[in-house]
């Protein structure tokens, strides 16, 4: 069983940045795949992005591309989302998710794809 705990989450202007972290317990952490997805008030849970189990590998969501950076350390059991020119859009619950795969590559962009998650932290952009 891996556990998620998610920090970093805040209040922050438009074009500002903040860079989230996700801390895991109870696992291989290199046996799984990581990603990260958001959940805006009243919208379903959303995707954002995911990296591969040695980092050599990411995937973005179209509207991230360009703006946001996810990373890995497996020495630290810890995956990272550095958010850079935020917009007020962005504003939602982020969620870390692990996807137990010791055999396969990624990428995995499906909630359903997903085996373990954190409880979220709250990002809000203000314009």
């Amino acid at each position: 069983q891996v556990q998620l705990v998610e920090s970093g989450g805040g209040n922050v202007q438009a074009g500002g940045s903040l860079s989230l972290s996700c801390a895991a317990s109870g696992g291989t952490f290199s046996n799984h795949i990581m990603g990260w997805f958001r959940q805006a008030p009243g919208k379903d849970r959303e995707f954002v992005a995911t990296i591969s189990r040695w980092g050599l590998s990411t995937h973005y969501a179209d509207s991230v591309k360009g703006r946001f950076s996810i990373s890995r350390d497996n020495a630290k059991n810890t995956t990272y989302l550095q958010m850079n020119s935020l917009k007020p859009e962005d504003t939602a619950v982020y969620f870390c998710a692990a996807s137990y795969s010791p055999y396969t590559s990624g990428p995995r962009r499906q909630i359903s794809e997903y085996d373990y998650w954190g409880q979220g932290t709250q990002v809000t952009v203000s314009s």
